[in-house]
């Protein structure tokens, strides 16, 4: 499974600013809380999957979860 590092700091402020615990988190990605927070501390790095959940799950790009834009909004979908 390829991996990418985060910027564990978005995903912190995102779950904290919508009012969110580790557990609910953990509980939609379908992982540990305790995994679920090593990511968010940058010990683990995210799976790719999971970098899409989130994206989805906050409404931002996944290109502002990797820090490669400071603009939140996700791209139109292809249809």
């Amino acid at each position: 499974m390829r991996y990418e590092i985060l910027k564990y700091e978005t995903i912190r402020n995102l779950r904290i600013d919508n009012g969110y615990t580790q557990k609910q988190i953990a509980e939609y990605l379908h992982i540990k809380q305790n995994t679920y927070s090593q990511y968010e501390i940058g010990v683990l790095n995210y799976p790719v999957d999971v970098i899409v959940k989130l994206a989805d799950f906050y409404g931002v790009s996944t290109d502002y979860l990797l820090g490669r834009t400071d603009v939140p909004e996700p791209y139109p979908k292809k249809g």
